[in-house]
């Protein structure tokens, strides 16, 4: 299927390969030309062709004039035929006139094939092959040829007085030859005549002293009247330039007043339009901030609605989830603290009553611990009882040294210490010494405070104390 397919592709593009070079072909074959052209396709059948005369004849070529045809190929051939002007310079030899004179004659034409059917067959017939070149030739003969008729039979004032009629005549003459080869003169011009002689040189002579002398009279009548008319033009000239000045000077004052009065104006206008552009620009600002205000408070306003939707929005989405799952944790807890409650109350209960046995027993213990102390605490009360004061004063006594071993206790824990006389000269030793006195002086007075003894009532009490009291006294 696809070798099928491959093969129709190939077949269809070298068909239309084919169909292309034969368009390409063809198209080659149309061939076109300008205005001033026509195209001679020679081949092909005879047709027959009627000249103006009336004569009929067959030819075996068609023509197509500035424009387009197609050409059989291996049949038929093409050729161009220009339609252009053709200038033709002509200069002749030396020609005898009528009165015997030598003359040379230069002239210029314009010659062209003729732009009628019957004119163009005839050109081709004649011209076809040699172009161009063919037509300026023959032309320039025969134009030549009529140029050396005419001037014989004119006489030398005749030819240099009546150009135009001499042209005139060339042209009549030379035209049912040139009509024959199917061209047609346009135009025919006399350039210049000359001779070797001196013929035209004398001709001008007389003609050339009357021309002299009279323009030496004109030359003086002209050089006086313009040495009159130049005085008056310099006097009229300095008139003029004096009035003109003063007008000058009036027209620049009268310019130079405008121009400050314009100025003036322009500068108040100025000033008006640079005001007024002040006043609408302050007056756009004020117009774009509140329409910025505006806008603002359109934006707060739409963020306050969104913020509003948005709060809705977050209230429903938090009735749908976590409310709803609040609930829910809710219950179960509630659920679970029922049952908590429920568990820790049974547990309470169950230690409350084994906590209430075990007190029992505790105060039961407490009670029998109570009843012993206080019994031991009457018996030491009832050995109280039978202290004297001696005994008293001996505990008390027993009991100060420990009482100066806590003050001193602190120094013993000291690494270092620096003494350093006081200013009433003592050392620092003995002022160590003397602090510690201090202390333990104030012990008395600590102990009464904590205990309600007095140590120095106490002490007088002494036996000895007594006794030492009762010799000082004596």
């Amino acid at each position: 299927m696809e070798i099928a397919t491959i093969n129709l592709l190939i077949i269809i593009g070298v068909v239309v390969v084919v169909v292309g070079l034969i368009i390409l072909a063809l198209a080659k074959q149309y061939r076109k030309v300008g205005p001033n052209e026509v195209l001679i396709i020679s081949g092909g059948r005879m047709r027959k062709v009627t000249d103006p005369d009336g004569t009929v004849r067959k030819i075996g070529y068609r023509m197509s004039i500035g424009g387009g045809t197609f050409v059989k190929p291996f049949i038929e051939q093409v050729q161009v035929l220009p339609l252009e002007i053709y200038t033709i310079d002509i200069k002749t030899p030396e020609v005898i006139t009528s009165q015997g004179v030598n003359i040379v004659a230069e002239a210029t034409a314009q010659v062209k094939i003729n732009s009628e059917e019957y004119s163009i067959r005839r050109a081709a017939e004649q011209f076809l092959s040699s172009g161009a070149q063919g037509i300026k030739d023959v032309s320039h003969s025969v134009l030549e040829g009529y140029m050396r008729a005419v001037i014989g039979s004119m006489t030398v004032e005749n030819i240099y007085q009546n150009r135009e009629k001499f042209a005139n005549k060339i042209i009549e003459d030379s035209r049912k030859d040139f009509e024959r080869m199917g061209l047609d003169v346009l135009s025919f011009a006399l350039r210049d005549i000359s001779d070797t002689q001196g013929y035209l040189a004398a001709l001008g002579q007389p003609q050339i002293a009357q021309v002299k002398k009279d323009a030496a009279v004109a030359q003086a009548e002209t050089d006086k009247e313009a040495t009159i008319k130049a005085a008056q033009a310099r006097k009229d000239g300095d008139i003029a330039k004096l009035q003109a000045e003063g007008e000058i000077s009036r027209a620049n004052r009268d310019f130079e007043s405008q121009r400050a009065q314009y100025q003036a104006d322009i500068n108040q206008k100025r000033a008006l339009a640079d005001l007024s552009y002040e006043l609408e620009k302050h007056r756009i600002a004020q117009k774009i901030k509140k329409e910025e205000s505006q806008v603002k408070l359109i934006e707060k306003e739409q963020a306050i609605k969104i913020e509003e939707m948005e709060i809705l929005r977050k209230e429903k989405e938090l009735d749908a989830s976590i409310k709803k799952a609040a609930d829910a944790k809710k219950y179960q807890l509630q659920a679970e603290a029922e049952a908590e409650g429920y568990r820790i109350q049974e547990e309470a209960k169950a230690r409350a009553e084994a906590q209430k046995l075990e007190g029992m027993s505790e105060a039961e213990l407490i009670k029998a611990k109570g009843a012993a102390e206080a019994e031991a605490m009457r018996q030491k009360a009832e050995s109280w009882k039978d202290y004297n004061e001696a005994a008293i004063y001996k505990m008390v006594i027993d009991a100060l040294p420990e009482l100066a071993r806590a003050v001193s206790e602190p120094l013993s824990k000291i690494d270092k210490i620096v003494m350093v006389g006081g200013s009433d000269g003592s050392i620092g030793v003995s002022k160590l010494t003397e602090q510690v006195a201090q202390v333990l002086a104030q012990l008395p007075t600590v102990v009464e405070s904590l205990s309600g003894i007095d140590l120095k009532k106490l002490l007088e009490k002494l036996p000895g104390q007594k006794a030492e009291d009762k010799s000082a006294q004596k």
